[in-house]
C-alpha cells in the first residue's frame, strides 16, 4: 500500500472500502493516518446508499413507482450517520429484473453475494447466549450493544460486543433511533431481505442442534400413525428453537423438510404430484411405505384444529396419494402451526 499510495507521486487522493476498517495504523513511515468513516459516522454516509429521493427518481424513470411501498420494505431500512439509505444492490437489480417480469416478487439479492455463516458461527457459541436477542430482533425489536469500529480480524470472535460490532459493519443489522448519551448502540433487522437470512439461519440453527432423539421418536410417530405424540413433539421442538412472531408458511415448509433430511430421508417439497404440489412427499421404498404431509399456518390458536382439516381435505381433492403402486402403506397427515404450537391430524 505503500507503493501505490504513499510513495506515489502521480496519485492525488485514494479511497479504499470494505467491511471493516484498516485499523492497525503504523506509527513509522509506512501508509499511515487514514481518515476513516464508518457506518457509525455522518461523513459521506449519504453516498454510501440511495437516499429515498433517489429511489424515488428511478422507479418514476422505469414507470414502476406502484413498487414503491414493496422496494422500501424490501431493500430501505440502512441508517448510515443519520442519512436513512437503500441497498442500491438490490434496488438496481430488482428494477432490472422486473424490466423482464413485470410481476416479479421481491427476490432476496443479498445471500448470493456473501456467506452467512458468521450468522450461524454466531447463534451457535455456547460462551453467550443470544438466542433471546435473535428473537427479539425477528419479532421487530431492537438489541442493545457497545459497538467498536476498531476490530481486527483476529479479534472479530473475541467477544460478544465484537460481534454485534461486525453484524452492524457488514450490514446484517442496522442501527436503531439511539439514546446520544448512550454509549450503547440500539440494533435492529432492517428490512424483510435481511429477515428473511435470519430466519433461514434459524432453520439451519434448528437443523444442527435438534434434539435427534426427539426426532427420531417424531418421525417414529407420524409412521405408526400418533397424532397424539406427534403433536406434542413438534411443539417441544419449536419451544426449544429461535422463533419469531411473523412466521411464514414457508418457515414451516422448510421446518419440516429439515427434520426428515436431518434423518437421511430424501424429501420432496412442493414438487408436483397430482392435482397439486405437496409440501412433504417422501417414499421409504425399503419398507414399501411414503408420507405426505401438507401444513398450514393458522391466524390463531382456535383455528389449528380448522387448519389441519382443511390440510387433509386439499390433499383428498389434489390427489396428492395417487400413483403410489406398490406402496403398501400411505400415510397423509394435515399439520397446523400457531406460532411455537402444531396440531398433527392424519387423514382417516
Amino acid at each position: 500500500m505503500s507503493t501505490a499510495l504513499k510513495d506515489n507521486e502521480f496519485l492525488q487522493f485514494a479511497v479504499i472500502t470494505g467491511c471493516l476498517r484498516i485499523a492497525k495504523e503504523s506509527i513509522f513511515t509506512g501508509t499511515n493516518n487514514f481518515a476513516s468513516y464508518s457506518v457509525l459516522d455522518d461523513g459521506f454516509s449519504k453516498y454510501f446508499g440511495f437516499m429515498e429521493n433517489d429511489v424515488n427518481t428511478i422507479l418514476s424513470a422505469a414507470g414502476r413507482t406502484d413498487r414503491k411501498d414493496v422496494v422500501k420494505q424490501w431493500y430501505d431500512g440502512y441508517l448510515f450517520g443519520k442519512n436513512h439509505l437503500y441497498c442500491p444492490w438490490d434496488v438496481i437489480n430488482y428494477l432490472s429484473e422486473l424490466k423482464k417480469d413485470t410481476d416479479l416478487a421481491p427476490k432476496n439479492y443479498w445471500k448470493n453475494t456473501s456467506h452467512n455463516g458468521i450468522l450461524l458461527t454466531f447463534v451457535k457459541r455456547t460462551d453467550f447466549d443470544v438466542s433471546d436477542k435473535f428473537e427479539t430482533l425477528l419479532n421487530g425489536g431492537s438489541v442493545s450493544a457497545t459497538i467498536t469500529d476498531q476490530l481486527t480480524y483476529d479479534t472479530l470472535h473475541s467477544s460478544e460486543d465484537n460481534l454485534w460490532s461486525v453484524l452492524l459493519m457488514t450490514g446484517y443489522i442496522t442501527k436503531a433511533e439511539t439514546d446520544e448519551n448512550s454509549s450503547a448502540v440500539n440494533l435492529k433487522i432492517p428490512n424483510k431481505e435481511i429477515s428473511s437470512i435470519f430466519q433461514d439461519t434459524v432453520v439451519q440453527f434448528f437443523e444442527e442442534t435438534a434434539d435427534t432423539e426427539t426426532i427420531s421418536a417424531l418421525i417414529n410417530a407420524f409412521w405408526q400413525s400418533d397424532e397424539t405424540v406427534a403433536t406434542k413433539l413438534i411443539s417441544d421442538l419449536l419451544w426449544n428453537t429461535i422463533s419469531f412472531n411473523d412466521y411464514h408458511e414457508d418457515y414451516y415448509h422448510a421446518f419440516l423438510t429439515g427434520i426428515f433430511v436431518g434423518r437421511g430421508y430424501n424429501v420432496e417439497s412442493n414438487k408436483e404430484k397430482g392435482l397439486g404440489r405437496p409440501d412433504i412427499y417422501l417414499k421409504d421404498k425399503k419398507n414399501r411405505r411414503a408420507l405426505i404431509i401438507e401444513a398450514k399456518k393458522s391466524e390463531t390458536e382456535a383455528d389449528l384444529e380448522k387448519d389441519c382439516d382443511k390440510a387433509i381435505k386439499q390433499i383428498t381433492e389434489k390427489k396428492y396419494a395417487e400413483g403410489l403402486y406398490g406402496y403398501e402403506q400411505v400415510l397423509c397427515y394435515g399439520v397446523a402451526f400457531y406460532q411455537k404450537q402444531a396440531v398433527v391430524k392424519k387423514m382417516k
